[in-house]
């Protein structure tokens, strides 16, 4: 069974791709790094509250949609 942070990583791959977002261009726009930005696709890294708004904020969404899995 898939844990909430992969769960998460998978629903923001998704939106990122829905919005036409590569993953360089998410993790350069919003200030965080990209090797940790790919942690975080695949699960491997525990996200804060303020960077789940930092990545909605940067692609033009609600964060709840990257709740939303």
């Amino acid at each position: 069974m898939e844990n909430t942070l992969e769960l998460f990583g998978k629903n923001l791959v998704k939106v990122r791709r829905e919005l036409g977002w590569s993953q360089e261009k998410l993790a350069i726009t919003s200030g965080i790094g990209r090797s940790y930005m790919s942690g975080i696709e695949r699960g491997w890294r525990n996200l804060g509250l303020l960077n789940i708004c930092k990545l909605a904020e940067t692609m033009g969404i609600k964060p709840s949609m990257l709740m939303d899995f």
